[in-house]
């Protein structure tokens, strides 16, 4: 299974550096040309975002990523939703957030955040010995909120920069910090525990449709808006995991100095005219009547 992530990564890279070569170069008509006025009836393109230099190729990423989900993903889940009674979808739910939550602790401890591992290690102890192994959430209902921290975060949280925004063939929207902890966030789970194979594969692919299906009522929502389905998702995942990072306490995203703008020079003042003193009270003489 690490070997097939492994080689998927790496033809995302390939095809990447490919697609690089295809984005678009910037407007290079000055305003007044004849070039300008040549192209003057065409529509503005729309601007670019600095966070995704890359739109060509994520947007192809992105439209081969809906095809997929819509064939084959998207009826999985909603078959699952239909088949499994939602008690069942709870646990599975339930089982696999507890290895999150495990994993989460491993994250917050990495991010010297003593009290929240502390109370992910007594989540993950209470669900698993009163939760049956973690099928039911007891700590939840104990007042233990899960907090999910992932390696993406604590990377973030030691000052690596999120990076260019990409999505990958099949894993959808990321950034390159969050893609260089992708594996280890994508594959800590239930399989570790096991050395077989098939049983790996298994509890991997009920992860994913379970996963799936949680989301069907966001897709839902997400088809009914009359918006670019693309910028939608990728600006909600960069807020998300930006707010995610500074646990809602972001920084203002222009950290830029900006000095003071200078006063304005005396000697711009003075060029100015003024009237001599004594002149605005001196009027020319009325003419004399007749």
């Amino acid at each position: 299974m690490r070997r097939s992530l492994a080689a998927c990564l790496l033809a995302g890279v390939l095809m990447l550096a490919g697609g690089c070569a295809t984005t678009a170069a910037p407007d290079g008509a000055a305003p007044g040309g004849t070039a300008a006025d040549a192209s003057a009836s065409e529509p503005a393109p729309a601007p670019r975002n600095p966070a995704d230099p890359w739109e060509n190729w994520n947007r192809k990423v992105f439209a081969f990523n809906t095809v997929v989900d819509d064939a084959v993903v998207r009826p999985v889940a909603q078959f699952y939703a239909n088949v499994v009674p939602q008690p069942v979808r709870t646990g599975v739910t339930n089982f696999f957030g507890n290895f999150a939550d495990a994993w989460s602790a491993v994250n917050n401890l990495l991010q010297g955040k003593l009290a929240d591992t502390g109370q992910d290690v007594i989540r993950v102890g209470t669900n698993t010995v009163f939760g049956l192994a973690g099928l039911f959430d007891v700590a939840t209902d104990l007042g233990l909120d899960p907090q999910r921290e992932d390696f993406g975060q604590t990377l973030g949280r030691w000052g690596l920069p999120p990076g260019p925004y990409l999505v990958w063939p099949l894993f959808g929207p990321s950034t390159l910090r969050d893609s260089a902890a992708l594996p280890l966030d994508r594959y800590w789970g239930p399989a570790l525990a096991f050395a077989d194979e098939r049983t790996q594969y298994i509890l991997a692919g009920v992860g994913l449709v379970n996963e799936r299906a949680n989301l069907l009522p966001a897709t839902r929502m997400l088809d009914e808006l009359a918006l670019d389905k693309y910028v939608f998702v990728r600006d909600a995942y960069l807020q998300r995991r930006r707010s995610l990072v500074y646990d809602g306490n972001e920084p203002s995203e222009d950290d830029a100095f900006e000095p003071d703008p200078e006063p304005e020079p005396a000697a711009a003042a003075a060029s100015a005219p003024t009237a001599e003193p004594g002149a605005a009270a001196t009027s020319p003489p009325a003419p004399a009547a007749a």
